[in-house]
């Protein structure tokens, strides 16, 4: 279990550094009540103000939809359904998002968190990288970091996370040459005879606005799935969210090619780490960089359950 800060407990200086520790000692010293907890449903309305603050850009409908799928998800036993919040004096000047999932890796299960919408009101930024280390110190569980942004890079790295996806690369799977497996594509709903697990991960995506498809073959049935974007020049273009190997995609790239062109996505946005051998396309260094910390090295081709697979980030 994530290890947490109670209802009324100030934040812990325990394991923090020197600095920071002196930092949180001056707080004390001015009689400031900072206190750090899970978020409740009562917290909601506050919390929305803020973040509309805080990510700007944003249309207002966009936090009170986060919410209200985050509300929906069950979490892992004793792990909270929304993340944590930082308070003064009864009001909220911080938060941090969680998106807890339970994974399975070959025979092992293991708790996976996306990390998501970190922000402390700017009259107490100092304390942002204390707020958010509270939130990754348990051991057992793999962090990920899906969209952070440049800023944020070098703390990190600080606190432990590590840099898995180096950049991202656009294929065009419709000019992938055809790899001679029989295989037809089609959409989640037509997909009864696939395993407990996949049908579950495909129909809950397809609730979150993803694309969830499967390859049949003779061998069996390959699930798919994909977030529908649109490029700064309104060229639209869909991202690789979910496959069980992108050896998979490269394997299947002229079927999934075909029905994503005949509706409009020529281009598909692959995490990597390099050019995709058997792939089409252009790789972009850079773009995209994912971080993780934990037990579990995620593998590129999975973002499902984050904040780019829910809520289109």
């Amino acid at each position: 279990m994530l290890t947490s800060v109670s209802d009324n407990a100030r934040i812990s200086v325990a394991r923090t550094k020197p600095g920071i520790s002196k930092q949180l000692s001056f707080l004390e010293s001015n009689a400031l009540s900072i206190r750090s907890r899970e978020i409740r449903e009562a917290d909601i309305s506050q919390l929305t103000s803020l973040m509309a603050k805080g990510f700007e850009p944003r249309p207002s409908y966009f936090w009170p939809r986060v919410f209200e799928r985050l509300n929906k998800r069950l979490v892992p036993v004793g792990l909270p359904k929304f993340g944590y919040l930082l308070e003064s004096a009864g009001s909220i000047i911080g938060v941090l998002l969680t998106i807890y999932v339970e994974r399975r890796v070959e025979d092992h299960n293991f708790i996976q968190c996306n990390v998501s919408g970190w922000y402390v009101d700017p009259k107490f930024r100092v304390y942002a990288s204390i707020f958010a280390k509270q939130a990754i110190q348990d051991e057992r569980v793999t962090y990920i970091n899906v969209s952070p942004a440049s800023q944020t890079w070098p703390i990190l790295r600080i606190q432990g996370f590590t840099q898995y996806s180096q950049g991202a690369f656009a294929a065009t799977p419709l000019l992938q040459r055809h790899a001679g497996v029989r295989s037809a594509v089609g959409t989640v709903r037509s997909c009864l005879p696939i395993d407990h697990a996949d049908a579950r991960l495909l129909l809950d995506h397809e609730s979150f606005g993803c694309l969830s498809l499967w390859c049949e073959t003779p061998d069996g049935l390959y699930p798919f799935v994909f977030r529908p974007r649109l490029a700064k020049g309104m060229l639209p273009y869909v991202q690789l969210v979910y496959c069980k190997s992108t050896d998979n995609f490269v394997r299947f790239a002229h079927p999934l090619g075909r029905f994503l062109a005949r509706r409009g996505w020529g281009i598909v946005l692959i995490d990597s780490n390099g050019p995709i051998p058997g792939l089409k396309g252009k790789y972009i260094a850079g773009k995209n960089p994912r971080f993780f910390k934990g037990p579990y090295r995620p593998y590129l081709g999975d973002l499902s359950y984050t904040e780019i697979a829910m809520f289109g980030v």
